[in-house]
């Protein structure tokens, strides 16, 4: 007899809909599976047939032939067991076919026949909803993650036993969930740092305000100490409220990547990573036969911090190129080709050179002229011509920092906090939406919509040409410079972009590949 079940695949970001297809044929007992399937799918022979054992049902004893189609797309991870053990007991007649007609289902089996929470619940819901199936059976430790999908009928099981309940027409279904919120999301710590704790590093704190106005990418550099970490722990704090669309997509993006907390829901932060500078480009960009996302994936719509830049490899941080200017990271496999979204805002750090003084007025550098070569080599030219913001910062003096231990000094050296900074932040994402086409903020504007919408006046663009020709800006540069310039203009809340925004933003390009 042949029985059909649904269930889903994961490629990239999304899921595609996987027919289960089971047919018990005469011959000599055993489980054969096809349809280009890993080593995890393959294992699940073992799984359900001892979750069938011991949930009091029968294998059959004969030969079962499990497809899963379309045979040419790669099918990997542990959520098909339950689906092939539905389609086993339908097709030996142990439970009515028609049970299983437009539902979805996914789970991982245990021994004893108990369900196991998977990984991309959400994009499985989503794909199901798109789908039209009727509902969608899953784990009971997902269902708070797939009832954020609105219009969808879930049914919810703890063991194998429990699934075939849930199925049955007869009997009353449970109410639905409710979606729960998560305030951020495994590995993604909340917001760290506030900007009143920072003493002086005005320069830097500008620059830090503006990278969050306009999304700009931000380059630190300066001695050990000065307040580059610091700074950057700081930016997530002045970006504004993710909105319901982001908070989904970041949600299915951590879903997909299998780092939801238990019994996670809709997360309400947005990211920030940062991994070490001895990570990998699979590390940072993703890996896998079927690509999973990477850390620049995971900081999608939040903050990628790449502490010492300069000691990351130079193969690594070239990679970056392509996707932070486009927003999107393409992976190419050999039977397929995934997208993931990678809009980030970028902050790096690094010292100046490998023992860290160079430029200092009290410290000498202990660093040859060759080593700082070496040392910077690492960053090309065309990576830094992707970043907007670059810069110097130095150490401060033993009499500013001890201000902040001084109470009765420490009222009149207080810096604004990053609510405040955040309020004035939000004010110019909200001139960014009302001008910019499709909402988007300075930094993604394209060259001809900064012409169209960029309102820069005539003394700020000759200004500008002058500024290119004299310092060799690439046109790439010249055009990120207009973008700050567009940024400190809705920070002061005016409509053109003047020769005094087009001065501030060139004081943020003064450094260059010489130390």
């Amino acid at each position: 007899m042949l029985a059909r079940c649904s269930g889903a695949a994961l490629v990239g970001l999304e899921a595609r809909e996987v027919s289960v297809e089971v047919d018990i044929a005469p011959g000599l007992p055993g489980l054969v599976l096809v349809g280009l399937a890993d080593a995890a799918v393959q294992e699940s022979r073992e799984r359900v047939r001892s979750a069938l054992r011991n949930s009091g049902f029968r294998m059959p004893l004969s030969r079962v032939i499990v497809s899963l189609a379309p045979a040419d797309l790669r099918k990997e991870g542990p959520a098909f067991d339950l689906p092939i053990a539905l389609a086993i007991l339908a097709a030996s007649e142990q439970l009515p076919p028609d049970w299983l007609q437009g539902i979805w289902c996914a789970g991982e089996l245990g021994l004893d026949g108990q369900l196991r929470p998977i990984r991309g619940a959400l994009s499985l819901a989503l794909a199901a909803q798109r789908g039209g199936a009727q509902a969608l059976l899953l784990p009971e430790r997902n269902q708070s993650e797939a009832a954020l999908v609105e219009d969808l009928n879930l049914r919810p099981a703890s063991t194998l036993q429990q699934a075939l309940r849930a199925l049955d027409p007869r009997r009353p279904q449970p109410a639905r969930p409710r979606a729960l919120l998560t305030p951020a999301a495994s590995g993604a710590p909340a917001v760290e740092g506030d900007l009143s704790e920072i003493q002086g590093q005005a320069h830097g704190r500008r620059a830090l305000e503006l990278a969050a106005a306009g999304g700009h990418h931000l380059l630190l550099v300066g001695p050990p100490g000065s307040g580059k970490t610091m700074l950057a722990r700081c930016l997530a704090g002045l970006l504004p409220p993710l909105n319901p669309a982001e908070r989904l997509e970041i949600t299915q993006l951590y879903s997909v990547a299998g780092l939801l907390p238990e019994q996670g829901g809709l997360i309400q932060q947005r990211p920030f990573r940062a991994p070490h500078h001895s990570c990998t480009s699979a590390a940072l960009l993703g890996s896998g036969a079927i690509p999973k996302p990477g850390e620049l994936v995971l900081a999608h719509r939040g903050v990628l911090f790449l502490d010492e830049l300069a000691e990351f490899k130079r193969d690594v941080l070239n990679q970056l190129r392509q996707p932070l200017e486009q927003g999107d990271l393409w992976l190419s496999r050999a039977r397929q080709r995934v997208r993931f979204p990678c809009s980030i805002s970028l902050i790096a750090a690094t010292n100046p050179c490998p023992c860290g003084w160079a430029g200092d007025s009290e410290r000498p550098c202990q660093c040859t002229v060759s080593q700082r070569m070496r040392y910077w080599s690492k960053l090309s030219g065309p990576l830094l011509d992707r970043i907007d913001l670059q810069v110097v910062m130095q150490r401060l003096p033993a009499a500013q920092l001890g201000r902040s231990y001084r109470p009765e000094e420490a009222g009149d050296a207080a810096a604004e906090s990053s609510q405040q900074v955040a309020r004035r932040v939000l004010r110019a994402r909200r001139l960014m939406r009302q001008r910019n086409p499709g909402g988007l903020s300075n930094q993604q504007l394209s060259a001809p919509q900064l012409r169209r919408h960029g309102a820069i006046a005539p003394e700020a663009l000759e200004l500008w040409e002058q500024a290119v020709d004299r310092r060799r800006l690439s046109a790439r540069a010249g055009h990120r410079l207009l973008r700050v310039a567009r940024t400190i203009a809705d920070l002061a809340a005016q409509r053109e972009v003047d020769a005094g925004a087009i001065a501030e933003a060139l004081t943020y390009r003064s450094f260059d590949l010489q130390p």
